[in-house]
């Protein structure tokens, strides 16, 4: 494969074309912005004001589209939790060609560097962001909890809120670590940030108690650098504050469709986010696997054996967290990723059922109204049960289903940008190495995250990519033998024998043998 002609972002921007996303608005859609611009319906008398409370919103350093803002205060021997959500369902309204152009992209979609927003940016960055200088619309859920951080109540009203400061999760946590050296220290916020944190450690120590299996996530991000010629690919580990703020957000969705759920007027039509459990094959595959791991690496069986009859959570909470790089690092990742094989994806349903991935039933997604268009949805729902005031349910009830529609197709399309931009990755950080000798080549280390069917999967250490080698690839590597995953994908083996050439969880080293242009994949080989 020869050098990329175009730069990251024109190979980028291919992808946005082909995918039929755009980035700009038809003038219809730009004219009822500019309407809302010059009446932004602020000083509405229906809000309640909580412009005195100092909300903060709490992101990543680059995020422009602030849906959501929180302040956190003692309430006797409890917490009173205020939680202010975008008000995008005022402005994107049924009817409307802002509403009509949200349906037809159904959500914002994320690519390195960039974003294709769901709404024009003058509202999604502007009016509706909540950023810090103004008062703002929001719909505003009050979490009461007691003392160990168990809900007592919830309730929702509209009100006109003010954000003090839009601050970062690496801010957050400054202040949090080392306060004396935080520029945060003394803000009329500072109380509210550090309450956060304890309400965010008896939540995540509620979710534990219930069995709640929680992964280990980290976010790769891929930037553009410099003028859009490489790509900078860095690997970030998430902050505390940060799992502290995503259980305001997880409490908030659940409570939002509890509430719409519990309803007894008919005209309020939810929309609920599903995950059923894990299939009972792929459980008892994943304890066997973690039995032949262990004999295999000569392992003892606690801490890294699974039994059926254990909550999966306690297992992986109980996997060593050792120095990255390490033999013990790397197969406790690998084990770590192969629970999260076991799951089901999550889609949008008009009826309620579990969401096991947040341990909650109801769940529904309130929090991201200026991304999503079934946030917009929902908050007009959630209107309608404050104020009585509803369309025929006939309508409604039509509009829902195109609604579910639309945004489980967006998911599928984001997934779709997700897979064809780390083919720009891949592209860009394996071409150039067909410009040198093989045995020149960049030594890509690893770990076999995966061995099933006629792959291997590795995660590359740097830069932090996935990858995947066929058997076929390997082959060469062991005197042409024929290679078969064996052990429910704990070895992986030469055909007929029982020596393992490759185990789950090992460190390997890849390099780039050629580029399969009728396939559109990079050749990986095995060097030993």
């Amino acid at each position: 494969m020869p050098p990329p002609t175009q730069t990251a972002r024109q190979e980028l921007d291919a992808i946005v074309t082909a995918l039929q996303l755009k980035d700009d608005f038809p003038p219809a859609v730009m004219a009822e912005v500019e309407a809302l611009v010059r009446a932004p319906g602020i000083d509405d008398p229906l809000l309640v004001d909580r412009t005195s409370i100092p909300f903060v919103t709490i992101d990543n350093a680059h995020s422009k589209d602030l849906d959501q803002a929180v302040h956190v205060a003692r309430d006797g021997d409890g917490f009173l939790v205020a939680y202010a959500i975008a008000d995008a369902s005022f402005y994107v309204r049924p009817g409307s060609a802002l509403f009509a152009e949200a349906m037809a992209r159904g959500a914002s979609y994320y690519f390195p560097g960039f974003s294709v927003p769901m709404l024009p940016r003058a509202l999604s960055e502007g009016l509706v962001s909540l950023n810090p200088d103004g008062p703002r619309r929001a719909l505003l859920f009050w979490h009461s909890l007691d003392a160990k951080g168990e809900l007592r109540g919830t309730r929702l009203e509209r009100a006109r809120v003010r954000s003090r400061a839009k601050l970062s999760f690496s801010q957050v946590q400054r202040l949090i670590d080392a306060p004396g050296a935080s520029p945060l220290a003394g803000s009329e916020y500072e109380a509210s940030l550090k309450l956060l944190k304890v309400i965010g450690e008896h939540r995540i120590h509620l979710a534990a108690e219930r069995g709640l299996v929680r992964y280990r996530r980290e976010e790769v991000t891929i930037s553009l650098d410099g003028e859009g010629l490489k790509f900078a690919v860095m690997e970030l580990v998430r902050d505390d504050v940060e799992l502290w703020n995503e259980q305001v957000s997880l409490m908030c969705n659940a409570e939002g469709g509890r509430l719409l759920r519990e309803s007894n007027n008919p005209a309020v039509q939810p929309i609920y986010r599903v995950q059923g459990g894990p299939d009972p094959e792929r459980l008892a595959g994943l304890a066997r696997l973690t039995e032949r791991v262990c004999a295999l690496n000569g392992l003892p069986e606690t801490p890294w054996r699974w039994h059926l009859e254990r909550p999966l959570a306690d297992y992986l909470r109980a996997l060593p967290q050792a120095p990255t790089g390490t033999k013990e690092d790397r197969l406790a990742r690998a084990l770590a990723r192969q629970a999260v094989m076991v799951n089901l994806r999550s889609e949008y349903s008009m009826e309620p059922g579990p969401h096991v991935g947040v341990g909650a039933e109801p769940y529904a997604r309130f929090s991201a109204p200026m991304r999503e268009l079934v946030g917009v949805f929902l908050h007009k729902e959630a209107v309608e049960l404050l104020t009585g005031k509803h369309p025929t349910a006939e309508e409604d009830e039509k509009l829902r289903a195109e609604v579910v529609q639309v945004a489980n197709r967006a998911r599928d399309t984001q997934r779709k940008v997700q897979n064809l931009s780390n083919e720009v990755v891949m592209n860009r950080v394996f071409a150039p190495e067909l410009g040198k000798p093989k045995a020149q080549r960049t030594r890509f280390t690893g770990t076999v995250m995966g061995l099933a069917g006629s792959k291997v999967h590795v995660r590359l250490d740097a830069p932090p990519m996935d990858v995947k080698v066929l058997l076929f690839d390997l082959a060469p590597a062991f005197g042409g033998a024929w290679l078969e995953v064996a052990d429910d994908g704990a070895v992986l083996r030469e055909k007929a024998k029982t020596e393992p050439l490759l185990l789950l969880g090992q460190a390997v080293s890849l390099r780039v043998a050629k580029r399969d242009e009728k396939y559109r994949r990079w050749v990986l080989e095995l060097v030993r």
